[in-house]
């Protein structure tokens, strides 16, 4: 029976053996792979330094894998940022500059550079529209975009105008004059006026911009006109339910309205939107309070003075509690 048993035992010890140098020729090739690897980026690294970008991005590009090194991989991240903005390969700076922001999300050096990079591909991509496409409404539209952060409204309105004398229907140009003749820094006592009509104008064109009627609920709301205002701001957050502004507008002119209860509910969703907004807090207290529910209050005023004194401000004094207005 030994005897028998004997080729089997040797047929297993064979199957071992050839497994073991399989496993073990499997990994040396990984492990010199990862050497190659790690030899390849810092000599990319070492080419990007000596300025020779061309040979050094492609090399650059393959930090990802297999290099386990994190300090390694920053480096190369960064200099293959450098060198790709250097060489104009604005593709693969956006690859590098995903790759190294998500890999390293706090970094002093990623934030700084991404910071550079992404400003010049801006800058980069403004000119070749201003060359290829010097008449076209995104050419003017930018322009008056530069024009406005430039502090020269009159040049920037008369881009705008431009636009819309060949674009009538453009969405989002009335938009942009209306929040330019706000923008001034002096404005006249007819500019309210003016740029409500712009906004008005606006909303004929695209009828469910939420901007527009934010404005025009603030608009409204500084001549008093509350339910003017309130229409707006609940439009302007039916448009876009992640707008916790329109919702806290919505609720601080119920309140003005004295429709306390009716102002707790877009105040509750401000505060769900906006959990770090002292305004918001103070405002559904103040909905709270006068609608008789004196718990709720104290709780929401608590986290407003919390919130306020967490950001070095004075906290606002609560009202006085009163009952809800009948409505």
């Amino acid at each position: 029976m030994d005897n028998m048993l004997r080729p089997v035992r040797k047929t297993r010890w064979a199957a071992l053996i050839a497994l073991a140098a399989a496993s073990a020729g499997a990994q040396a090739p990984k492990a010199t792979a990862r050497a190659t690897s790690v030899s390849s980026v810092q000599r990319g690294i070492s080419l990007s330094e000596s300025g020779h970008c061309a040979e050094a991005l492609p090399l650059l590009r393959k930090v990802a894998h297999p290099v386990s090194d994190k300090e390694l991989q920053r480096k190369a991240g960064l200099a293959a940022i450098r060198c790709a903005m250097t060489l104009d390969q604005r593709a693969a700076a956006l690859d590098a500059l995903q790759w190294l922001n998500r890999e390293f999300p706090r970094d002093p050096d990623v934030l700084y550079v991404s910071t550079h990079a992404y400003s010049d591909l801006s800058t980069r991509e403004s000119v070749d529209l201003a060359q290829t496409a010097p008449g076209s409404y995104q050419a003017h539209e930018l322009n008056a975009e530069a024009l406005e952060m430039q502090g020269k409204w009159d040049q920037a309105a008369q881009e705008y105008e431009q636009i819309l004398k060949h674009n009538p229907r453009l969405p989002g140009i009335h938009f942009r004059i209306g929040r330019l003749l706000l923008s001034k820094p002096d404005p006249g006592p007819s500019v309210p006026d003016e740029a409500r009509k712009e906004f008005e104008e606006e909303l004929k064109i695209d009828p469910s911009n939420a901007g527009a009627e934010y404005v025009l609920g603030e608009l409204a709301s500084q001549t008093q006109q509350w339910d003017d205002a309130v229409q707006h701001f609940s439009r302007a957050a039916k448009f876009d339910p992640g707008f916790g502004d329109a919702f806290l507008g919505q609720g601080a002119a119920l309140i003005s309205a004295r429709k306390f209860a009716d102002a707790i509910r877009p105040l509750e969703t401000a505060v769900k939107i906006e959990p770090g907004n002292p305004t918001a807090h103070y405002s559904l207290a103040t909905a709270y309070s006068r609608a008789g529910r004196k718990p709720e209050a104290d709780r929401e005023f608590a986290v407003h003075k919390q919130l306020t004194q967490d950001k070095g401000e004075e906290p606002a004094m609560p009202p006085t509690t009163q009952p809800a207005t009948p409505q």
